[in-house]
C-alpha cells in the first residue's frame, strides 16, 4: 500500500482510529504466528561427550555454544570421562593426554614419560592464554549463559561417587540415557565426542 497518509486504508481514505486498531491486531496476530512458525523449525543438536581430557573437553563446548548463538536448541550429555568437564573441581586440573596423540611433536617413548601430560597441559593452556582463546570454565560459563542444556548423567555421577553439588551451577544432573536417547531422537544433529 503507498500512499502518503500512514494511517490509510486500501482504498487511500483515512483510516479511522478502530480500524487502525484492528489492524494492528491484526499484523500482531500475523507476528506472532510467524514466531511461533520458526520456534517449530528450531535446529536441535545433541553432544555426548564422553572423554575427559583438557583437549577433548573443547569440542563440545565450542560447538554448543556456537550453535545456541546460531538459535539451536542444545544439549550436551556428559558420561563417563566427560563428566569431568562439568565437575568444578576436575574440570580445573583436566590433562592433555600426549600418548597416543598423533599432532604431538614428540615421539610416544617420549611422551610416556613421567609428568609430560602436565607439561604438555600447560603448553597447550600458555598457547590458549596468548591466543585468548576462552577457558574451559569461560567456555562453560557461555554455553549456560546461552542456554545449552549441559547434562550429567546420572550413572555415571552413581559410579564416580561424585555428588550433584560438585557440579557448575546450572548444570543439569540426574539425567539417564533414555532422556538423552529422545533428544537425540529428535535433533537435526548428533555427534559424539
Amino acid at each position: 500500500m503507498s500512499t502518503d497518509t500512514p494511517s490509510a486504508g486500501a482504498d487511500g481514505e483515512p483510516m479511522s482510529e478502530e480500524a487502525l486498531q484492528a489492524r494492528i491486531e491484526e499484523l500482531e496476530e500475523q507476528v506472532a504466528s510467524l514466531e511461533t512458525a520458526v520456534g517449530d523449525d528450531q535446529k536441535k543438536m545433541t553432544i555426548v561427550a564422553t572423554q575427559g581430557t583438557f583437549d577433548m573437553a573443547y569440542p563440545p563446548l565450542i560447538l554448543a555454544s556456537t550453535a545456541a548463538a546460531f538459535g539451536w536448541d542444545v544439549v550436551v550429555f556428559h558420561t563417563f570421562w566427560g563428566l569431568d568437564i562439568l565437575h568444578e573441581e576436575k574440570s580445573s586440573d583436566l590433562k592433555l593426554s600426549a600418548v597416543g596423540n598423533p599432532n604431538m611433536p614428540m615421539p610416544n617413548a617420549l611422551a610416556a614419560l613421567p609428568g609430560m601430560d602436565r607439561m604438555a597441559t600447560r603448553m597447550m593452556e600458555k598457547k590458549i592464554d596468548e591466543n585468548g582463546t576462552a577457558t574451559i570454565e569461560e567456555l562453560i560459563e557461555l554455553s549456560l549463559d546461552q542456554g545449552v542444556d549441559l547434562q550429567a548423567c546420572q550413572m555415571t555421577i552413581e559410579l564416580m561417587e561424585y555428588d550433584e553439588d560438585d557440579f557448575y551451577d546450572g548444570v543439569t544432573t540426574g539425567v539417564g540415557a533414555a532422556t538423552a536417547l529422545q533428544h537425540m531422537a529428535e535433533s537435526d544433529v548428533q555427534l559424539l565426542v
